[in-house]
């Protein structure tokens, strides 16, 4: 196997990797139940997007003490 001609320096390989680190998730408020959400995604809480029900969530029994 043929060996490189130059070996790149550690700024150089730095700089490459510039474009590779960690971002915040953009997050908004969800207007109908106003949770964290991302934009232009369905609310996971309450299924809704741009203020209408767009999918039907099930929702979980609560156990009753007896």
């Amino acid at each position: 196997m043929p060996v490189p001609p130059k070996r790149r320096s550690q700024s150089k390989g730095k700089r490459g990797r510039s474009h590779a680190a960690l971002v915040k998730p953009v997050l908004i408020k969800c207007p109908k139940c106003s949770r964290p959400t991302r934009p232009h995604q369905v609310c996971p809480a309450c299924g809704s997007y741009k203020g209408k029900e767009r999918i039907k969530l099930k929702m979980k029994k609560k156990k009753e003490n007896k």
